[in-house]
């Protein structure tokens, strides 16, 4: 593959399938803000992810939600290889 071509995987998902991530709910602790965050951070691409923190942003939820720890989303993920990209859309979403 040329190197100025991007790969994509899968097919292009709707966003109504995106919405899905917003009605999951914790078991535990963790704010359902974060909750929502993780489960769209391990299930979506990083271009429906950031569709996704539109909805997420409408729908008055919180970036900074934390676990039962105290640790928001940024600091869950930022030790893993894509997170800058994701960190990223964080900080605009908040603003």
């Amino acid at each position: 593959m040329r190197k100025d071509k991007k790969q994509v995987i899968g097919d292009e998902i709707g966003d109504e399938q995106i919405k899905l991530f917003l009605d999951f709910e914790p078991v535990d602790a963790t704010s359902p803000s974060l909750h929502k965050l993780v489960k769209a951070y391990r299930g979506l691409r990083i271009d429906d992810f950031a569709r996704f923190l539109t909805f997420f942003v409408e729908a008055g939820y919180d970036v900074d939600g934390k676990d039962e720890h105290g640790k928001t989303f940024v600091e869950l993920i930022q030790d893993q290889r894509n997170a800058p990209d994701y960190i990223e859309l964080i900080e605009k979403a908040r603003g």
